[in-house]
């Protein structure tokens, strides 16, 4: 389970190499990764909320702003959040095959949506920091996980596309900029979810 996480982190490089030779399935990706690590920011956040809740700086006044969400709420909006996680990493996948019908190789959609799924580990990693919900703490941990992602993209992306380097940097870069939108409207929604989950249940 989640046997790829160290390599990822790691020595990336030859652990791509790895993950591309062993074939692995969508059901098989799924079931011992992205089911396992996309739990992680969904988790945090459901204990951070509840427990501490969402920092929002201070008033005009110097009180401290903070919404905690009921146990009630926040398991409403975690089942929703994991959901729209694991739907990001099948429309992601489908990118990475929009981007490969361009090149000779042309894997298949399910071996892009494996690429996908591997390629979102910092990301579902730097989840963990919803634990103290702060803002700009989550969107530090964002940025971080946003960065060693688009280093994975692009060492990974040529070689899973058995592309030159060059080509590869132009798909990795198109491909980063979907899924930037697609963080941003995460982000997005879980800002909103965090913050007024109270008045939306």
């Amino acid at each position: 389970m989640i046997h790829h996480v160290w390599g990822l982190m790691a020595h990336p490089q030859r652990e791509w190499q790895r993950i591309r030779s062993e074939n692995e399935s969508v059901k098989q990706l799924y079931g011992s990764h992205v089911l396992v690590l996309a739990a992680v920011p969904v988790v945090c956040s459901l204990i951070g909320t509840t427990v501490v809740g969402w920092h929002f700086g201070e008033n005009l006044q110097g009180q401290e702003e903070r919404v905690q969400l009921s146990l009630g709420t926040a398991l409403i909006l975690a089942v929703v959040f994991y959901a729209l996680i694991l739907g990001a990493v099948f429309f992601m996948g489908r990118a990475v095959h929009w981007l490969a019908k361009r090149f000779d190789s042309r894997p298949s959609a399910h071996r892009c949506t494996v690429f996908a799924g591997y390629m979102a580990t910092p990301l579902f990693l730097s989840g963990i920091v919803a634990l103290y919900p702060l803002i700009w703490l989550c969107l530090l941990a964002g940025v971080i996980g946003l960065c060693y992602t688009a280093y994975l993209v692009f060492i990974g992306l040529p070689h899973f596309l058995d592309i030159d380097q060059q080509s590869g940097i132009r798909a990795a870069g198109a491909w980063l900029a979907i899924g930037v939108l697609v963080l941003e409207a995460l982000l997005a929604v879980t800002v909103l979810m965090g913050g007024y989950g109270a008045e939306l249940f």
